[in-house]
Protein backbone atom coordinates (compact mmCIF):
# COMPACT_ATOMS: atom_id res chain seq x y z
CA UNK A 1 0.00 0.00 0.00
CA UNK A 2 1.44 3.36 -1.00
CA UNK A 3 1.21 6.49 1.15
CA UNK A 4 -0.49 9.43 -0.61
CA UNK A 5 1.88 12.26 -1.40
CA UNK A 6 1.37 15.46 0.55
CA UNK A 7 0.31 18.43 -1.60
CA UNK A 8 3.04 20.86 -2.59
CA UNK A 9 3.34 23.91 -0.32
CA UNK A 10 0.91 26.74 -1.11
CA UNK A 11 2.84 30.01 -1.27
CA UNK A 12 1.52 33.58 -1.37
CA UNK A 13 3.78 35.66 -3.61
CA UNK A 14 3.28 39.38 -3.06
CA UNK A 15 3.70 41.40 -6.27
CA UNK A 16 5.68 44.24 -4.69
CA UNK A 17 5.70 47.76 -6.10
CA UNK A 18 3.79 47.61 -9.38
CA UNK A 19 5.97 50.34 -10.91
CA UNK A 20 9.09 48.23 -10.37
CA UNK A 21 10.27 44.84 -11.56
CA UNK A 22 8.11 42.86 -9.12
CA UNK A 23 5.37 41.99 -11.65
CA UNK A 24 7.97 40.86 -14.19
CA UNK A 25 9.94 38.60 -11.84
CA UNK A 26 6.67 37.17 -10.49
CA UNK A 27 5.41 36.19 -13.94
CA UNK A 28 8.75 34.81 -15.10
CA UNK A 29 9.24 32.75 -11.93
CA UNK A 30 5.72 31.35 -11.92
CA UNK A 31 6.17 30.03 -15.43
CA UNK A 32 9.38 28.24 -14.45
CA UNK A 33 8.97 24.44 -14.44
CA UNK A 34 11.38 24.06 -11.51
CA UNK A 35 9.19 26.33 -9.36
CA UNK A 36 5.98 24.49 -10.24
CA UNK A 37 7.64 21.18 -9.38
CA UNK A 38 8.26 22.38 -5.82
CA UNK A 39 5.29 24.54 -4.81
CA UNK A 40 1.89 26.01 -5.65
CA UNK A 41 2.50 29.76 -5.94
CA UNK A 42 -0.32 32.32 -6.09
CA UNK A 43 0.35 36.03 -6.55
CA UNK A 44 -1.27 38.55 -4.21
CA UNK A 45 -1.38 41.56 -6.48
CA UNK A 46 -2.98 43.00 -9.59
CA UNK A 47 -4.04 40.85 -12.54
CA UNK A 48 -3.91 43.69 -15.04
CA UNK A 49 -0.34 44.56 -14.09
CA UNK A 50 0.76 40.93 -14.35
CA UNK A 51 -0.68 40.76 -17.87
CA UNK A 52 1.27 43.92 -18.74
CA UNK A 53 4.42 42.34 -17.32
CA UNK A 54 3.89 39.22 -19.45
CA UNK A 55 3.61 41.42 -22.53
CA UNK A 56 6.86 43.29 -21.87
CA UNK A 57 8.58 39.96 -21.22
CA UNK A 58 7.22 38.53 -24.45
CA UNK A 59 5.76 35.54 -22.59
CA UNK A 60 2.55 33.74 -23.45
CA UNK A 61 0.54 32.94 -20.33
CA UNK A 62 -2.94 33.05 -18.89
CA UNK A 63 -3.35 35.28 -15.83
CA UNK A 64 -6.30 33.95 -13.83
CA UNK A 65 -7.90 35.84 -10.92
CA UNK A 66 -8.97 33.69 -7.96
CA UNK A 67 -10.80 34.61 -4.79
CA UNK A 68 -8.48 32.62 -2.55
CA UNK A 69 -5.17 30.79 -3.09
CA UNK A 70 -6.84 27.43 -2.46
CA UNK A 71 -9.10 28.04 -5.51
CA UNK A 72 -6.16 27.94 -7.94
CA UNK A 73 -5.99 25.04 -10.41
CA UNK A 74 -2.35 24.67 -11.34
CA UNK A 75 -1.64 23.97 -14.99
CA UNK A 76 1.35 24.90 -17.17
CA UNK A 77 1.27 28.39 -18.65
CA UNK A 78 -1.08 29.79 -16.03
CA UNK A 79 -0.41 32.48 -13.39
CA UNK A 80 -2.94 32.70 -10.56
CA UNK A 81 -3.54 35.94 -8.68
CA UNK A 82 -5.70 37.10 -5.80
CA UNK A 83 -6.52 40.34 -7.59
CA UNK A 84 -6.80 43.35 -5.27
CA UNK A 85 -7.26 45.66 -8.28
CA UNK A 86 -5.49 48.64 -6.71
CA UNK A 87 -3.39 49.88 -9.65
CA UNK A 88 -4.57 52.14 -12.48
CA UNK A 89 -4.17 50.90 -16.03
CA UNK A 90 -1.87 53.81 -16.90
CA UNK A 91 0.56 53.41 -13.99
CA UNK A 92 3.99 54.28 -15.48
CA UNK A 93 6.86 51.82 -15.15
CA UNK A 94 9.88 53.00 -13.22
CA UNK A 95 8.33 56.03 -11.50
CA UNK A 96 7.73 56.61 -7.81
CA UNK A 97 4.02 56.32 -7.02
CA UNK A 98 2.17 56.57 -3.68
CA UNK A 99 -0.62 54.52 -5.29
CA UNK A 100 1.83 51.70 -6.01
CA UNK A 101 3.30 52.12 -2.53
CA UNK A 102 -0.10 51.63 -0.90
CA UNK A 103 -0.86 48.66 -3.15
CA UNK A 104 2.43 47.01 -2.18
CA UNK A 105 1.48 47.42 1.48
CA UNK A 106 -1.96 45.93 0.86
CA UNK A 107 -0.49 42.88 -0.88
CA UNK A 108 1.74 42.14 2.12
CA UNK A 109 -1.11 42.75 4.52
CA UNK A 110 -3.33 40.21 2.73
CA UNK A 111 -0.51 37.65 2.52
CA UNK A 112 0.22 38.02 6.23
CA UNK A 113 -3.46 37.47 7.05
CA UNK A 114 -3.48 34.29 4.98
CA UNK A 115 -0.26 32.98 6.49
CA UNK A 116 -1.20 33.71 10.11
CA UNK A 117 -4.52 31.94 9.52
CA UNK A 118 -2.67 28.92 8.15
CA UNK A 119 -4.31 29.28 4.73
CA UNK A 120 -0.95 29.43 2.94
CA UNK A 121 2.27 27.69 3.95
CA UNK A 122 4.66 30.58 3.29
CA UNK A 123 5.03 34.13 2.00
CA UNK A 124 7.45 35.11 -0.76
CA UNK A 125 7.82 38.82 -1.51
CA UNK A 126 8.76 40.79 -4.61
CA UNK A 127 10.50 44.11 -3.86
CA UNK A 128 8.67 47.19 -2.63
CA UNK A 129 9.97 50.74 -2.73
CA UNK A 130 10.47 52.28 0.70
CA UNK A 131 9.99 55.86 -0.53
CA UNK A 132 6.71 54.94 -2.25
CA UNK A 133 5.61 53.05 0.86
CA UNK A 134 6.28 56.13 3.00
CA UNK A 135 4.59 58.44 0.48
CA UNK A 136 1.47 56.32 0.91
CA UNK A 137 1.58 56.85 4.68
CA UNK A 138 2.97 53.43 5.65
CA UNK A 139 6.02 54.34 7.69
CA UNK A 140 8.03 51.13 7.85
CA UNK A 141 11.72 50.78 6.95
CA UNK A 142 10.98 47.70 4.82
CA UNK A 143 9.37 44.27 4.59
CA UNK A 144 11.10 42.96 7.71
CA UNK A 145 9.61 45.55 10.04
CA UNK A 146 6.26 45.58 8.24
CA UNK A 147 5.79 41.83 8.60
CA UNK A 148 6.84 41.95 12.24
CA UNK A 149 4.09 44.54 12.83
CA UNK A 150 1.45 42.64 10.86
CA UNK A 151 2.14 39.38 12.71
CA UNK A 152 2.49 40.94 16.15
CA UNK A 153 6.12 39.90 16.45
CA UNK A 154 8.30 41.95 18.79
CA UNK A 155 11.72 41.07 17.35
CA UNK A 156 12.89 39.47 14.10
CA UNK A 157 16.13 39.18 12.16
CA UNK A 158 17.06 39.63 8.53
CA UNK A 159 18.98 36.74 7.00
CA UNK A 160 20.56 36.79 3.55
CA UNK A 161 21.38 33.52 1.82
CA UNK A 162 23.48 32.80 -1.25
CA UNK A 163 25.23 29.67 -2.47
CA UNK A 164 28.55 30.86 -1.05
CA UNK A 165 27.62 32.61 2.17
CA UNK A 166 24.72 33.13 4.58
CA UNK A 167 24.48 36.05 6.98
CA UNK A 168 22.08 37.14 9.71
CA UNK A 169 22.01 40.70 11.03
CA UNK A 170 21.93 41.87 14.63
CA UNK A 171 20.73 45.32 13.46
CA UNK A 172 19.48 46.38 10.04
CA UNK A 173 17.66 49.54 8.98
CA UNK A 174 19.08 52.07 11.42
CA UNK A 175 22.05 54.44 11.28
CA UNK A 176 25.50 53.16 12.19
CA UNK A 177 25.80 55.16 15.41
CA UNK A 178 22.37 53.95 16.52
CA UNK A 179 23.28 50.38 15.59
CA UNK A 180 26.34 50.38 17.84
CA UNK A 181 24.23 51.77 20.69
CA UNK A 182 21.53 49.13 20.19
CA UNK A 183 23.86 46.12 20.13
CA UNK A 184 23.94 44.39 23.52
CA UNK A 185 24.53 40.81 24.69
CA UNK A 186 20.86 39.83 24.82
CA UNK A 187 20.21 40.99 21.26
CA UNK A 188 23.34 39.24 19.99
CA UNK A 189 22.33 36.04 21.76
CA UNK A 190 18.77 36.09 20.39
CA UNK A 191 20.00 36.79 16.87
CA UNK A 192 22.45 33.89 16.94
CA UNK A 193 19.71 31.59 18.24
CA UNK A 194 17.38 32.61 15.42
CA UNK A 195 20.15 32.00 12.90
CA UNK A 196 20.96 28.61 14.43
CA UNK A 197 17.33 27.53 14.24
CA UNK A 198 17.00 28.71 10.63
CA UNK A 199 20.10 26.75 9.61
CA UNK A 200 18.86 23.60 11.34
CA UNK A 201 15.51 23.96 9.63
CA UNK A 202 17.29 24.35 6.29
CA UNK A 203 19.12 21.06 6.78
CA UNK A 204 22.35 21.89 8.66
CA UNK A 205 21.91 20.08 12.00
CA UNK A 206 25.02 21.50 13.73
CA UNK A 207 25.90 24.79 12.05
CA UNK A 208 29.23 26.49 12.64
CA UNK A 209 28.46 30.17 13.21
CA UNK A 210 31.00 32.98 12.84
CA UNK A 211 30.17 36.17 14.71
CA UNK A 212 31.65 39.45 13.47
CA UNK A 213 33.02 42.12 15.73
CA UNK A 214 31.97 45.76 15.57
CA UNK A 215 35.32 47.50 15.18
CA UNK A 216 38.09 46.92 12.59
CA UNK A 217 39.95 43.69 13.38
CA UNK A 218 37.24 42.97 16.00
CA UNK A 219 38.89 45.59 18.20
CA UNK A 220 42.30 43.90 18.15
CA UNK A 221 42.51 43.54 21.94
CA UNK A 222 41.47 47.12 22.61
CA UNK A 223 43.53 48.79 19.90
CA UNK A 224 40.39 49.92 18.03
CA UNK A 225 37.22 51.17 19.67
CA UNK A 226 36.30 51.21 23.35
CA UNK A 227 35.95 47.55 24.24
CA UNK A 228 32.62 47.06 22.47
CA UNK A 229 33.39 43.45 21.57
CA UNK A 230 34.09 42.46 25.18
CA UNK A 231 31.08 44.37 26.47
CA UNK A 232 28.44 43.63 23.84
CA UNK A 233 29.35 40.34 22.11
CA UNK A 234 31.59 38.10 24.22
CA UNK A 235 29.06 37.49 27.05
CA UNK A 236 26.49 36.28 24.54
CA UNK A 237 28.94 33.90 22.85
CA UNK A 238 30.04 32.44 26.18
CA UNK A 239 26.43 31.69 27.11
CA UNK A 240 25.62 30.19 23.71
CA UNK A 241 28.70 27.96 23.67
CA UNK A 242 27.88 26.70 27.16
CA UNK A 243 24.54 25.55 25.76
CA UNK A 244 26.05 23.74 22.77
CA UNK A 245 25.72 26.36 20.04
CA UNK A 246 28.92 26.50 17.96
CA UNK A 247 29.25 30.30 17.81
CA UNK A 248 32.79 31.56 17.22
CA UNK A 249 34.19 35.05 17.53
CA UNK A 250 34.19 37.98 17.66
CA UNK A 251 35.80 37.77 14.22
CA UNK A 252 37.30 40.51 12.05
CA UNK A 253 34.58 41.17 9.49
CA UNK A 254 37.08 41.72 6.68
CA UNK A 255 38.13 38.06 6.82
CA UNK A 256 34.99 36.37 8.17
CA UNK A 257 33.18 36.44 4.84
CA UNK A 258 36.16 35.07 2.94
CA UNK A 259 36.39 32.20 5.41
CA UNK A 260 32.66 31.55 5.09
CA UNK A 261 32.84 31.56 1.29
CA UNK A 262 35.42 28.77 1.39
CA UNK A 263 33.32 26.72 3.81
CA UNK A 264 34.77 27.43 7.26
CA UNK A 265 31.45 28.81 8.55
CA UNK A 266 27.87 27.88 7.73
CA UNK A 267 26.52 31.26 8.87
CA UNK A 268 27.98 34.68 9.59
CA UNK A 269 26.42 37.04 12.13
CA UNK A 270 26.83 40.67 11.05
CA UNK A 271 26.46 43.47 13.55
CA UNK A 272 24.95 46.06 11.20
CA UNK A 273 23.37 46.40 7.76
CA UNK A 274 26.28 47.12 5.43
CA UNK A 275 28.68 44.81 7.24
CA UNK A 276 26.50 41.93 6.04
CA UNK A 277 24.88 43.24 2.88
CA UNK A 278 28.03 44.38 1.08
CA UNK A 279 29.84 41.01 0.99
CA UNK A 280 26.65 39.07 0.25
CA UNK A 281 25.81 41.21 -2.75
CA UNK A 282 29.34 40.83 -4.11
CA UNK A 283 29.27 37.06 -3.61
CA UNK A 284 25.88 36.23 -5.04
CA UNK A 285 23.09 38.80 -5.47
CA UNK A 286 21.87 37.13 -8.69
CA UNK A 287 20.46 34.17 -6.77
CA UNK A 288 20.42 35.64 -3.29
CA UNK A 289 17.45 35.20 -0.97
CA UNK A 290 16.30 37.40 1.91
CA UNK A 291 14.61 35.61 4.84
CA UNK A 292 12.86 37.11 7.85
CA UNK A 293 13.75 34.89 10.80
CA UNK A 294 11.68 34.87 13.97
CA UNK A 295 8.23 35.41 12.46
CA UNK A 296 5.41 32.96 13.21
CA UNK A 297 5.21 32.43 9.43
CA UNK A 298 7.78 31.61 6.74
CA UNK A 299 8.87 34.58 4.63
CA UNK A 300 11.47 34.70 1.87
CA UNK A 301 12.21 37.39 -0.67
CA UNK A 302 14.39 38.37 -3.58
CA UNK A 303 17.65 40.05 -2.64
CA UNK A 304 17.25 43.03 -4.96
CA UNK A 305 15.19 46.18 -5.14
CA UNK A 306 12.51 47.55 -7.42
CA UNK A 307 15.08 48.44 -10.14
CA UNK A 308 13.07 51.35 -11.52
CA UNK A 309 15.78 51.91 -14.14
CA UNK A 310 14.88 48.68 -15.96
CA UNK A 311 11.26 48.17 -14.90
CA UNK A 312 8.97 47.53 -17.83
CA UNK A 313 11.81 46.74 -20.25
CA UNK A 314 11.60 42.96 -20.02
CA UNK A 315 15.31 42.65 -19.22
CA UNK A 316 15.17 41.74 -15.52
CA UNK A 317 16.43 38.31 -14.45
CA UNK A 318 14.14 36.19 -12.27
CA UNK A 319 16.81 33.94 -10.73
CA UNK A 320 16.52 35.46 -7.26
CA UNK A 321 12.73 35.04 -7.25
CA UNK A 322 13.02 31.42 -8.41
CA UNK A 323 15.46 30.76 -5.58
CA UNK A 324 13.27 32.60 -3.05
CA UNK A 325 10.29 30.42 -3.97
CA UNK A 326 12.46 27.31 -3.75
CA UNK A 327 13.64 28.25 -0.27
CA UNK A 328 10.10 29.04 0.88
CA UNK A 329 8.91 25.64 -0.34
CA UNK A 330 11.88 23.92 1.31
CA UNK A 331 11.30 25.59 4.66
CA UNK A 332 7.55 24.92 4.53
CA UNK A 333 8.17 21.18 4.46
CA UNK A 334 10.58 21.05 7.42
CA UNK A 335 9.30 21.59 10.99
CA UNK A 336 10.93 24.16 13.24
CA UNK A 337 13.74 22.73 15.36
CA UNK A 338 14.95 23.54 18.89
CA UNK A 339 18.14 25.58 19.22
CA UNK A 340 20.13 23.00 21.11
Amino acid sequence: MTTPLAPLPLIALTMGDGAGVGPEVAVAALLDDAVLARCRPVVIGDARRLRAAARVLGLECEVVAVGHPRDAAFTPGRVHVVDLGLLPADLPWGELSPVAGHAAYAYVERAAELAVAGEVDAICTAPLNKEALHAAGHLYPGHTELLAHLTGTEEVSMMLSTEKVKVIHVTTHIGLIDAVRRIEPGLVERTVRRGHEAMVRAGTPRPVIGVCGINPHAGENGLFGYGEEEEKIVPALEKLRAEGVDARGPLPADTAFFLASRGDYDLIVAMYHDQGHGPVKVLGIEAGVNLTVGLPVIRTSVDHGTAFDIAGTGTVQAGSMVEALRRAAEMATVPAAPVA
